[in-house]
Order: structure tokens, then C-alpha cells, then sequence
């Protein structure tokens, strides 16, 4: 879809979503009902219409017909939104649990409540009458602490840590000609399903030159062939956004790619710094840095882990990986030549014009003179 006609279509929607922000539920079923009917629910914009729907619904308390709404996003062709209306379907069609009955506190009718005035003087004088002994000190000396509930609270951020960070991302960085850079991003859940920030990242990359793919855990980021400065302040900004929607503190990653153009080719020097210090080590969480095609002699400085060096195979050139390690300043250093065809070819036909000159003339000071046709 270009981004003019998701434009179009997202400004259709904003009256309804205005109106679902306000509470207006029933003006926004109203709003939506002619769209729905243009946009087919196997549309990604028909999908995200009935999720609008389906919420409005909710607000009236009618869970039946939103429960229904979402599953008729099944038929939806984008994986998101079927995922999105798999979880509210479970949560509207969950079991309603019993509430115990010294929960609640039931008031009994005001004609049989019996007036309190009379009492509350009687207590009064009786109280006047007999004051109560002074109640004992409280008790001194050092606090035990709640055990129980501090057991509580590291198992809940135990679990919450290994959720989170059960997750391999791998960025790729494709060196596809000179002044050209090619991005790409893997990030995989260990869990097999979509972990809330990576469906929250995806949302984010919509109106950007990236191209997402989501399979199951697994969420793909892919841009084009982009000029290296352009490539590179799309990666400085994804990781922003990245780093934000995990409520994680990083600062602004450094990337830089100077290039100089030699004739014969292009000198690159690629440099990286990430400070990961703030990004606590977290079980399951994997971060790496892929570049291609480049050997491991162009490497001149990796910290603190060291880099692996992948040989050519299956039709992809040699490659080398770079492991990050959170809690730690990370940099890279690379420096390589990337030969011009046309430089190198314009070198070697001169060296053989040259080469055909030299022979010429030691022909002619041998004496065999220029060549002639035959009598």
C-alpha cells in the first residue's frame, strides 16, 4: 500500500476514532458502519476498522457481538491484526470468575435501619461515665522484615526479566556498492510468539522506508538500497524507537561511514559505538551486528567481544558477527577497499597500451623496421 493511500484511508477513520476516544460508542459504531461495508475484513484497513468496532462494542458491554467481531478477523490477510483479535477474543470470551461473598458488603433498606440518635447519646454517657484504661505502649525494637512479600517480588521480576529478554535481534549492514547501504533487522522471540514491543515497534515503522514481516516470535525489518548517511540515520532512529518502547535508557548510538574515492576504489572506514551500559544482562537476550560482504582482516578494533568471521557459503559472501554484550561500551572499527571494475579495468588496458609501445620500439632498434605488405 503507498503511503498517500494509507493516508487517505487513515484520515476516513480519525472521525471514528475521535469519537471512540470521547466515549461516543454508539457515534462511533455509526461512523464506522459505510466503512465497513466499502473495506472488506481480509483488507488490513477493514481489519483494523473491526478492531475499532469491536472496541466500541466493549464500551456498550456488549462482549457477545465484540467477541464475534474478532473472530470474523480471521479471514484478515495481516498477521498483526489477527493476533490482536486472537487476544482480545480470549480475554472477552474468558470464564467471569466468582466473586467470594465477604468480598462485597450489602446495605440493608433505609425503613428497617434503626435511628441512631438515641444510641449514639446513651453510648456517650456511658463512655463519660467509665473512661477506659489508657492503652499500651507500643512495642520498640528493630522491625522484622516482610519476607513473604519481598519472595514475592523478586519471583514476579524474575519472571518479567525472562520474558522480556528471551529475544535474539541481528541487525545487518549489506555494503551492496560505494556511497550504498543496505539495513536489515531480525529480532526473534524464544517464546514463539510476538512479544508486545515488537508489535508496538512494527506499528511505529509503518510510515518509514522499512518493510516488516511478522511469523509468529519472529518480527523482520527490511529497507531498500539507500544512500549510506540516509541508511544510517534510519538505523540511528529505530534503535531510538527500539530502545524507548522497552523503557530502556540507552543513549544515541554513533554510526559513521566515511568513504574516498581512489580511482582504482573506494576506501570505507565504518565505525560503531553502542553504550549498552544501562541495558542490564538479561537471560535469553541476544544482540549481534552482521556485516557484508567484508573479511576479518578489514576489522581493526572490536570491544569488548571479539568478532566471528562467517566464509563465503550457499551464495552469501563472507560476512563477519559481532556479538554485543549489555552493561558494556561496545565499538567497532572497519576499514577495507572496495574495488572499482571500471578503475581497475581503465589501469590494466593502459599498462598493456604501454606494454604494446615499449615492444614496438625495441622491435624498430633491432632493425626489423616498421611492418609493410607484401610486393
Amino acid at each position: 500500500m503507498q503511503q498517500s493511500e494509507f493516508e487517505s484511508l487513515e484520515a476516513l477513520s480519525e472521525p471514528a476514532r475521535q469519537a471512540l476516544e470521547r466515549g461516543d460508542y454508539g457515534r462511533c459504531q455509526q461512523l464506522l458502519a459505510p466503512l465497513l461495508e466499502q473495506h472488506h475484513v481480509s483488507t488490513p484497513f477493514g481489519g483494523q476498522l473491526r478492531l475499532l468496532l469491536a472496541t466500541a462494542q466493549m464500551g456498550q458491554g456488549n462482549s457477545t457481538a465484540a467477541a464475534a467481531t474478532c473472530r470474523s478477523l480471521r479471514a484478515c490477510r495481516d498477521a498483526s491484526l489477527r493476533s490482536q483479535a486472537k487476544d482480545l477474543q480470549e480475554v472477552l470470551e474468558a470464564p467471569a470468575l466468582e466473586r467470594p461473598r465477604e468480598w462485597s458488603m450489602t446495605l440493608p433498606p433505609l425503613g428497617e435501619v434503626q435511628p441512631l440518635e438515641g444510641q449514639v447519646q446513651a453510648l456517650a454517657r456511658r463512655r463519660r461515665r467509665r473512661q477506659p484504661p489508657p492503652p499500651p505502649a507500643p512495642p520498640t525494637g528493630p522491625t522484622s522484615a516482610p519476607l513473604g512479600f519481598a519472595v514475592v517480588v523478586i519471583v514476579l521480576l524474575l519472571i518479567t526479566a525472562l520474558l522480556g529478554g528471551c529475544v535474539d535481534v541481528d541487525t545487518t549492514l549489506r555494503f551492496p556498492a560505494p556511497g550504498r547501504l543496505q539495513v536489515s533487522q531480525t529480532s526473534t522471540s524464544s517464546t514463539g510468539s510476538a512479544l508486545p514491543w515488537q508489535r508496538q515497534l512494527m506499528a511505529a515503522v509503518k510510515s518509514t522506508p522499512w518493510s516488516t514481516r511478522q511469523d509468529h516470535g519472529q518480527l523482520s525489518l527490511r529497507a531498500p538500497a539507500l544512500p549510506a548517511s540516509q541508511a544510517l540515520d534510519l538505523l540511528t532512529a529505530t534503535l531510538e524507537q527500539a530502545a524507548s518502547l522497552a523503557a530502556v535508557p540507552l543513549p544515541p548510538p554513533e554510526l559513521n561511514l566515511v568513504e574516498r574515492n581512489w580511482l582504482l576504489g573506494v576506501r570505507q572506514q565504518f565505525s560503531c559505538s553502542l553504550d549498552l551500559r544501562a541495558l542490564q544482562t538479561l537471560p535469553g537476550l541476544e544482540l549481534s551486528l552482521s556485516l557484508e560482504p567484508l573479511p576479518q582482516r578489514a576489522v581493526r578494533r572490536a570491544e569488548p567481544l571479539a568478532v566471528q568471521a562467517m566464509a563465503p557459503r550457499r551464495g552469501r559472501p563472507a560476512r563477519v558477527i559481532w556479538r554485543l554484550q549489555p552493561g558494556s561500551l561496545n565499538q567497532l572499527e572497519v576499514s577495507c577497499w572496495r574495488w572499482s571494475r571500471l578503475g581497475v579495468g581503465s589501469v590494466l588496458i593502459g599498462l598493456l597500451l604501454a606494454l604494446v609501445a615499449l615492444l614496438q620500439r625495441l622491435k624498430l632498434a633491432a632493425g626489423f623496421g616498421l611492418p609493410q605488405l607484401p610486393a
